[in-house]
């Protein structure tokens, strides 16, 4: 691999704390965004993600604010996503000091906003969010059967769309996303690794940056990830509660000889 790994916190953010649960449930306090943030920039991370977990209009001031408090603190690049809906969703959140924005929910209700954002900012600004999920004989009736066996969900993996998820990464590529958040919803917040099937047909459907979010518990689990296909690799609550530090998962990432910032 020719570029360097990149290695994200995100950070969850829910009425200006960062929250964390597993599957998207049972959140609990993680402090305060601009506090971790300036810990993670000093710690050696290359770039941060927030995601707004209630992302409603009423919450949205408060998310500008975090996301403004925090550019003044941090020097790596920042991305806001959560209830972007609209490109001049995109431009507030920009002015506000963010360097990207991710967009997942407002993209699959009408898919032409990937092409709208890109054209108006440029698509290095545009992170296509996908929440993956396998599709399987007890996945909840109404469910399309996928052919790749991966699934678009939203509402935090909870609804289901019926959109074939490789296909889906398909069509946000040709329409101008800038980069992949591929988020597994069956390894969320469960520490024990990454979806690597599912990076793997990423990978293949896709030339875009591509960044492997979901099941990162010990440092050894991210080579294999960098392995399948990612080129940045994200994790949550391993950071926040400190069971594990970024140089850790650069370390071990080293020492399988992939290169890292």
């Amino acid at each position: 691999m020719s570029v360097a790994v990149r290695v994200i916190p995100c950070l969850d953010v829910d009425a200006g704390r960062v929250v964390k649960g597993v599957n998207f449930k049972d959140l609990r306090d993680a402090g305060d965004p601009v506090e971790l943030a300036a810990r993670y920039g000093a710690e050696g991370a290359d770039e941060l993600t927030f995601l707004d977990v209630t992302a409603s209009s009423g919450g949205r001031d408060t998310l500008i604010e975090v996301v403004r408090r925090t550019a003044e603190q941090i020097f790596i690049p920042l991305t806001v996503g959560g209830g972007v809906r609209s490109p001049d969703d995109v431009d507030q959140l920009l002015r506000a000091g963010a360097d990207k924005c991710g967009i997942n929910t407002a993209a699959i209700a009408r898919p032409e906003v990937i092409s709208e954002i890109s054209q108006r900012f440029g698509n290095q600004v545009l992170v296509l969010s996908i929440d993956a999920r396998r599709v399987t004989d007890e996945t909840p009736e109404g469910t399309a059967r996928t052919g790749s066996g991966f699934e678009v969900t939203t509402h935090g993996g909870r609804r289901g769309t019926g959109i074939d998820a490789i296909a889906w990464i398909r069509e946000v590529t040709e329409r101008g996303a800038g980069e992949i958040l591929l988020n597994s919803m069956d390894a969320d917040g469960t520490e024990q690794g990454f979806d690597l099937e599912l990076i793997r047909l990423a990978r293949e459907a896709t030339s875009l940056p591509l960044i492997a979010s979901g099941g990162a518990g010990i440092p050894e689990h991210f080579p294999p990830a960098v392995h399948a296909g990612a080129d940045a690799v994200l994790a949550a609550s391993v950071f926040h509660f400190q069971q594990m530090t970024i140089a850790e998962a650069k370390a071990a990432m080293e020492a399988e000889g992939i290169a890292v910032r």
